[in-house]
């Protein structure tokens, strides 16, 4: 395990060109639901659609919330400048993965707000002394890798994986950026942990 020294930071709000990035609260507990009721929007995202109010609290509590009374997080809901409801998010995970993920409603689907929304946090987790950060997308969903080739991240491997808690096998493409420039790194516990894993010629 490499060393290293990280400048701790829990969701500084952040400022784009098109967006404000900032931390969730309770009062986006409706805009949080409509976001994950979508049945479209879900197709990629390992739960079920949320369906009620109940629901989207908890999600909104353990994946949200909690993680601000930690010393660092990145946890965002994405707004439109001059509109405080969110109409995504995007995060990091805080494990060895450094995984980054993203969401947004599907009326802003192919717009490039999720490309400039990570940029702006990759800009933050690679200046906080992050070695690496990785992502992943289905195969089915190759909107998404095109959005981490927009972020300058590299195809690695493939690999698939039963999905919970939909109990679906998926297959998923790992794209990682290392900071450093060392570019022989990889992120290789999806590789290790996975019976079916491959290289593909991606292009």
């Amino acid at each position: 395990m490499e060393a290293k020294i990280l400048i701790l930071e829990n969701t500084p709000t952040i400022e784009t060109q098109r967006l404000i990035l900032r931390k969730f609260t309770e009062n986006d507990l409706m805009s949080l639901l409509e976001l994950l009721s979508d049945a479209e929007v879900n197709t990629f995202l390992p739960w079920f659609p949320l369906k009620t109010k109940a629901e989207a609290m908890v999600f909104l509590e353990r994946d949200y919330l909690s993680y601000y009374s930690k010393p660092s997080a990145y946890r965002y809901a994405i707004c439109l400048k001059g509109d405080s409801k969110p109409i995504g998010y995007v995060v990091l995970s805080d494990n060895e993965s450094h995984d980054l993920g993203y969401g947004l409603k599907k009326e802003f689907w192919h717009r490039g707000i999720a490309t400039e929304a990570a940029t702006s946090i990759i800009e933050r987790v690679g200046k906080a002394g992050y070695l690496y950060i990785t992502a992943t997308h289905d195969v089915k969903n190759p909107h998404s890798g095109e959005v981490m080739k927009k972020l300058g991240m590299t195809y690695r491997y493939t690999y698939v994986e039963q999905w919970q808690p939909k109990d679906i096998p998926v297959t998923f493409r790992m794209y990682q950026l290392n900071f450093d420039g060392d570019e022989d790194r990889t992120y290789m516990e999806y590789w290790n942990v996975r019976d079916t894993h491959f290289i593909e010629k991606i292009v």
